[in-house]
């Protein structure tokens, strides 16, 4: 049985290095994983407990909810939109993290990785991401970190796929990732 990780990314941009990354992540899954890029988190709209009342929960949330569910672990991409997560990828956790105690990603593996234009690869929005998803119930891989710096000239004229270094660091992030989820709950 092959372990589901659900690849989560907090930009919108067609051209996005981050979601760049996570098509590399489904290419590169190792034999017993399969990742699959959740479409969607455009059509989500924000959180707002009025509207998540259960048979009436938007469409859009519902299909981000059943998607985790689903899965066996969430692998999140984020970029640093002004120091910090995208309102697209927090707005995602928060649908996830509700009914409180309860929320799709209770108990399930989350590793958060990505890049960004600065010098440090966007590890302040990483970190944010981390302490949302934790927040919200998912167990938080700490040591599982990537943060590549430069995207913008490094993925200029090259996809994060052809980058042997990044081939190399993304593997390992996501068989990591899958060894995590297939530990025994106790461990």
């Amino acid at each position: 049985m092959s372990v589901r990780i659900l690849a989560l990314v907090g930009s919108l941009r067609a051209g996005s290095h981050n979601r760049q990354l996570a098509e590399a992540a489904v290419k590169l899954a190792p034999e017993g994983a399969d990742v699959s890029l959740f479409e969607g988190l455009a059509e989500i709209p924000f959180y707002n407990e009025d509207i998540d009342v259960e048979g009436t929960v938007p469409a859009a949330a519902a299909k981000l909810r059943e998607a985790a569910a689903g899965a066996d672990a969430l692998l999140l991409f984020t970029p640093e939109y002004n120091g910090t997560i995208p309102a697209v990828l927090k707005n995602a956790i928060d649908w996830l993290s509700r009914p409180y105690g309860a929320g799709a990603i209770s108990g399930k593996p989350v590793a958060v990785i990505g890049t960004a234009f600065g010098q440090y690869g966007g590890v302040w929005a990483q970190d944010e991401a981390r302490k949302s998803v934790g927040i919200a119930g998912g167990k938080v891989i700490e040591d599982i970190k990537l943060s590549i710096p430069g995207s913008m000239t490094r993925f200029a004229e090259t996809h994060p796929a052809d980058d042997s270094e990044i081939v190399d660091q993304l593997t390992e992030v996501v068989t990591r990732l899958h060894g995590h989820a297939t530990e025994p709950a106790a461990a």
